[in-house]
């Protein structure tokens, strides 16, 4: 295993723009992230291009993950509203083309927080509809070379897709190469039995990967089983970036969002730090005792 490893700007800002990330990319290159996380909140808090040549100057590489606030729906929701977000959502895509991400990750079905009671005819109802709602984005993000990974979220953000089981459900019938899922470690630990499984089930559709200590802190300094987490996405044959996303409590309306209500680490950076330093001892232990990592460099 050789993934790449970053980190999401979430753990120092939001809305990020362009002054916070000229001052946050570089601290993340010195400490030896390889990529790094950029959200697009709404259209315009920063500019696409002028993010690229930071990063192109750094050494950086880039992902994109969207939001999908308050007003954004892809399923149960008035056709002007999806339209609107399939609007937004494409414009995401365009914004991952321009800095080179290979994904744009994200809970692309509803806005977070919205929940709702189901039947399964409910349900199956509402998964047909979202891939309706996706196809035309997913050609869109296939033109660019793009795949959308779709993330499946914990009970208390979404009612409607929660583990990867449903998260292969909702997606089903959409093309594979341009649409995948989004595994989140946090969300994880709480919805899936047996998460080395669920990243098994999950194999060749996961498109990114996101990681965080069960409470939204350092990777490691928690009761997660990173070996087996890892061990499971190599066998799986992920060779995505793994990025920590955490939130900081200083943003009120984030921390209210992501239920943040006291410090997770010493400070931010060291939220950032100690979680790199944990994944990348087990990276590389992992690239030295896999057999098949050898002949691959032989």
């Amino acid at each position: 295993m050789r993934n790449a490893l970053g980190v999401n700007t979430w753990v120092w800002t939001s809305p990020l723009t362009d002054d916070a990330l000229a001052g946050i990319a570089p601290r993340v290159r010195d400490w030896g992230f390889d990529v790094i996380e950029l959200p697009v909140e709404a259209p315009g808090d920063w500019d696409p291009g002028r993010a690229r040549r930071l990063l192109d100057d750094l050494g950086l590489a880039a992902t994109v993950v969207l939001v999908m606030g308050r007003g954004r729906e892809l399923t149960a929701a008035p056709r002007p509203i999806i339209e609107s977000t399939q609007d937004y959502l494409c414009h995401v895509v365009d914004v991952a083309a321009e800095l080179g991400s290979p994904v744009i990750a994200g809970p692309a079905y509803t806005s977070v927080g919205r929940t709702w009671r189901m039947t399964e005819r409910e349900r199956q109802d509402a998964y047909e509809q979202l891939r309706g709602a996706l196809w035309p984005v997913v050609e869109y993000a296939g033109r660019a070379g793009i795949r959308v990974a779709v993330e499946p979220l914990n009970r208390y953000e979404t009612s409607l897709v929660n583990t990867v089981a449903q998260g292969l459900e909702a997606i089903a019938g959409l093309p594979g190469e341009h649409c995948g899922l989004a595994l989140d470690v946090y969300h994880m630990n709480i919805e899936e039995t047996d998460i080395a499984a669920a990243v098994a089930a999950a194999g060749d559709a996961i498109a990114h990967v996101q990681v965080s200590g069960n409470d939204r802190g350092a990777p490691g300094r928690d009761h997660i089983d990173w070996p087996g987490f890892l061990g499971a996405l190599d066998t799986a044959g992920y060779e995505g970036p793994l990025v920590i996303e955490s939130f900081t409590a200083e943003n009120a309306s984030i921390a209210t969002a992501a239920s943040i209500w006291r410090p997770l680490a010493e400070s931010q950076n060291a939220l950032a730090t100690d979680g790199l330093d944990h994944l990348r001892r087990l990276r590389d232990a992992a690239g030295t005792d896999n057999p098949r990592r050898g002949r691959e460099t032989s």
